[in-house]
């Protein structure tokens, strides 16, 4: 199978349908930012001009941390610095940049919704997007496959010799996965502790994370900046799904003692 056309032309204008991928993810990514704060019954109406920043914030930051991740080559060749079409954007970079920002733009315009809550409206919505960013980013970007395969599943890739492994397409079903569980918690969970949704995500994206660059990425036998980010994002999931699960019944068990108690002193009253 020939590799997908990575750009075409509209005149003398170069048009990189990687662009174009990532495009329609941020334009998919903001409707239904919106459309699940607006579901929720929280303000949204400052999505629309937020999400510009937010979006610029994101490609900013995964643009910085896969520059500094890479900074030999970038510094002997600085001009790939801006050239965000040959590909390089870190996801742990987007997250880093993006969420502190979206958060801040959401206490500033709507101060009466929780962080908490805020980052369990955008758990979905960052899961979605994933799924449709690696199909229509990496999948469509030079070299945007892994590790050279044999396998009836590997693809050609544009400046890339030989099949690869289809990681973008892996990711998506990974990424796919990721907001079906987080929607099955969402439905089935009424009464969950706020932030559940985003721990419970984070946890899961960092182990899937970490295992497409071991497996498919990464150098065999070196722990690399991506494997090691993704199992802190792993076990910090996993630590705040426990502690929001204590905290959660805390009140409960507390009130439950007091019950008893008041019980108690009304029956020791009733004997004398």
């Amino acid at each position: 199978m020939r590799p997908i056309p990575i750009v075409f032309h509209l005149g003398p204008l170069p048009i990189h349908t990687y662009g174009i991928g990532l495009a329609l993810t941020f334009v998919f990514g903001t409707w239904y930012l919106t459309k699940r704060f607006r579901d929720a019954g929280e303000p949204s109406e400052w999505l629309g001009n937020s999400a510009v920043w937010i979006i610029v914030g994101a490609i900013l930051g995964a643009r910085v941390v896969q520059v500094i991740s890479d900074l030999p080559f970038y510094l002997s060749s600085p001009s790939e610095i801006i050239a965000i079409w040959h590909g390089g954007l870190s996801s742990f970079g987007g997250l880093l940049f993006a969420v502190p920002l979206g958060l801040c733009l959401a206490r500033r315009h709507c101060p009466e919704v929780p962080a908490s809550l805020a980052l369990d409206l955008a758990a979905p919505v960052l899961a979605a997007g994933w799924a449709l960013g690696r199909l229509l980013g990496p999948q469509l970007m030079i070299a945007g496959g892994g590790r050279a395969t044999e396998a009836w599943y590997g693809m050609e890739y544009w400046g890339s010799v030989g099949r690869r492994v289809p990681v973008p397409i892996f990711q998506a079903i990974e990424c796919f996965a990721v907001f079906l569980m987080v929607m099955a918690l969402e439905r089935w969970w009424p009464e969950r502790p706020a932030g559940i949704l985003a721990a419970a995500a984070a946890a899961a994206w960092g182990a899937f994370r970490f295992g497409d660059q071991y497996f498919w990425l990464g150098t065999p036998g070196q722990l690399d900046a991506v494997e090691v980010g993704g199992l802190i994002l792993f076990l910090v999931g996993i630590a705040s799904i426990v502690l929001l699960v204590i905290r959660a019944h805390r009140p409960r068990r507390s009130s439950v003692e007091a019950e008893h108690r008041i019980a108690s002193i009304d029956l020791d009253r009733s004997l004398r």
